[in-house]
């Protein structure tokens, strides 16, 4: 197997993103209209709210096959004993992996509810170490859309106390579900850097 199936941090439980591990009714509730503020949770994701229970199964049918092709790392999020919400869905992430050049994208989305507690921080600090440490990976590359400050400040902060740094735009970096064109910042973090800020902490 090349990606754990269950990962611990302080706070959070994060678990495979399958069927056995969620049940689709539940997921398909936090993705749909049905949470709230998933307008303004989805705004910058590269995914609009799902419309049907299928779509959510569909969606997670995708990510078990692209964790078996090794491609993509996936996991639910919950809050362990004593966090809000304890137990209950925070959210999502993981890491995208392109073996071709060697580089993990982190990606992650949390319910409204949880902003403000540091777990996107304390997910990132999880697949730093799965890329450096399990996977051997070269270099980490988080892409934040233009206008998103509030992840900007998160990613720049994580980022930094792994030693990484700031790339730079990559203008008309990806295109949106409904088509518009957006530009990406973009922080990387080498194999490296990673390294030498572990010695330093």
């Amino acid at each position: 197997m090349l990606f754990p199936r269950q990962i611990e941090t302080e706070n959070l439980r994060l678990q495979q993103l399958s069927h056995e591990n969620v049940d689709v009714f539940d997921y398909y509730e936090v993705c749909s209209h049905q949470e709230p503020s998933i307008e303004e949770i989805t705004e910058y994701l590269p995914w609009d709210p799902h419309k049907t229970v299928k779509q959510t199964a569909d969606y997670i049918d995708e990510l078990e096959a692209k964790w078996d092709d090794g491609a993509r790392a996936e996991y639910i999020i919950r809050s362990k004993e004593g966090e809000p919400g304890a137990g209950k869905i925070v959210g999502a992430g993981g890491l995208i992996v392109d073996w071709e050049t060697q580089t993990g994208k982190p990606a992650i989305w949390l319910r409204k509810q949880f902003w403000g507690n540091g777990y996107s921080g304390e997910r990132a600090d999880a697949m730093f170490e799965l890329a450096f440490e399990d996977l051997d990976l070269d270099l980490i590359a988080v892409p934040v859309q233009d206008g998103n400050d509030r992840s900007r400040r998160a990613v720049e902060k994580y980022v930094s106390s792994h030693g990484g740094q700031y790339d730079g735009i990559v203008r008309n970096s990806t295109a949106r579900p409904d088509g518009t064109i957006i530009d990406h910042h973009r922080y990387t973090v080498t194999q490296k850097q990673y390294r030498e800020s572990m010695r330093e902490t």
